[in-house]
């Protein structure tokens, strides 16, 4: 097989393996796999505005820099995953006396999340491996993202979820036809079985945090930020800064191999500032971030914010380098914080589920404690749909009332 990346580099040794090597971790200490493409050949193919002038509204725009071939699948979900939209909000930028402030709503995407970006890059990888089933633990999402793209192509998928996951993304797993199997247990226990399910049985694995295409996939988040966004602003403006969500890592992980990617073809001028955000009630990455070091120590995590709630973050290592390395930082907000993250997007027509919200609550507290001036360009990541976790929602809104179908009816309530 002919590969598209040069090789892989180990995050915690600096070793290298070829492309036929490994699969997922480094044989040596079990870090986390970055794939290094072959950015010279890179080079002398494609310029910035080449590597632009793409017409596909999807992720797959940037094939000449993801590593895997062309999936086909023109027509079906797989092609629509990424290209999500961008949205100036200026009244929430006004409120928070800001010049600048964008929000890129990963809603849009074919399972509503942006873990979609993750599934379609590994599903097309499982076929050119010839992989027969990808199995992944997942709170939900994650999850989605893979029966929905392996659906999209006929491709057999196995989730495992915790038996707390919200019933709404348990539904998309069943309908999309996957092989649902409810884990009396957390997160981290669902992950670690379906790592043995994967030995035992010669699944391919699509955890977050363990197979190296679900950074590439990831990555792409990082791409459209630059040519939607940085691309755009005045050469005189400062770097923009990302706020992020942080569960796992692997998002923000993710969108920094980026920006990296983009600076090594020498297409990014100004790295943006990262700003990861969790909450206080699941924090490992922040706590080692404030540490001042890269040795992550699992939390008893209990946030509702379901989708960022995880004891013992498996690409934590290189989450916390995507602030120390971009000079950002990490910031945690109280679960009612979140919630009301939910309410202030949502008035401007932004749903949210709470892990997405979770980053424009770190907005909103970096604000007030000036580690963001006004004239500071910023970009929230939302991560995903409200439609994901409604019961979260109803918790911060008061009932509809109920009237009688008559005009007095009406006044009455209108006072």
């Amino acid at each position: 097989m002919k590969h598209k990346f040069s090789h892989y580099l180990c995050s915690v040794c600096g070793a290298e393996y070829g492309p036929e090597e490994v699969t997922y971790t480094c044989p040596a200490d079990g870090g986390n796999l970055s794939v290094i493409l072959d950015y010279a050949a890179i080079n002398a193919w494609y310029t910035a505005q080449k590597f632009m002038d793409l017409p596909e509204a999807s992720l797959w725009r940037y094939l000449s820099l993801l590593p895997v071939a062309d999936p086909g699948g023109i027509g079906t979900p797989l092609r629509r995953a990424g290209w999500t939209p961008v949205y100036q909000t200026t009244r929430l930028a006004e409120k928070l006396g800001l010049k600048s402030l964008w929000i890129k709503d990963e809603s849009p995407n074919p399972t509503a999340s942006f873990k979609d970006r993750a599934s379609a890059i590994v599903v097309a990888r499982a076929a050119e491996i010839g992989a027969e089933v990808t199995v992944a633990a997942s709170t939900g999402n994650a999850g989605s993202a893979l029966a929905g793209m392996a659906a999209a192509v006929g491709a057999k998928a196995v989730i495992f979820a915790p038996r707390t996951a919200p019933p709404a993304k348990i539904a998309q797993l069943i309908i999309f036809g996957a092989k649902v199997l409810l884990v009396d247990g957390n997160y981290d226990q669902a992950f670690d079985l379906s790592i043995e399910a994967t030995h035992a049985f010669g699944w391919y694995n699509r955890n977050t945090g363990f197979n190296p295409f679900t950074t590439e996939g990831k990555k792409t988040a990082g791409f459209e930020i630059w040519e939607q966004v940085i691309r755009r602003m005045p050469a005189e403006s400062k770097p923009l800064t990302v706020f992020i969500p942080v569960g796992d890592g692997n998002i923000i992980s993710g969108v920094h191999k980026g920006f990296k990617d983009l600076q090594a073809l020498g297409w990014l001028e100004k790295m943006p500032r990262i700003i990861g955000v969790q909450s206080t009630r699941s924090a490992a990455v922040a706590n080692a971030f404030w540490r001042g070091d890269e040795d992550i120590q699992p939390v008893h995590a209990e946030t509702l914010a379901d989708s960022i709630c995880v004891d013992l973050p498996r690409d934590g290592l290189r989450a916390v380098r995507a602030a120390t390395e971009t000079g950002g930082t990490y910031l945690t907000v109280p679960d009612e914080d979140i919630l009301g993250a939910i309410v202030e997007l949502g008035r401007v027509g932004i749903f949210a589920e709470p892990a997405a919200s979770t980053a424009y609550a770190g907005l909103v507290k970096a604000v007030e404690e000036k580690i963001i001036e006004p004239d500071d360009p910023v970009l929230v990541l939302n991560t995903g749909s409200g439609l994901k976790d409604v019961n979260a929602a109803m918790q911060v809104v008061a009932a509809a009332p109920i009237i009688e179908p008559t005009l007095d009816a009406l006044k009455k309530e209108l006072g």
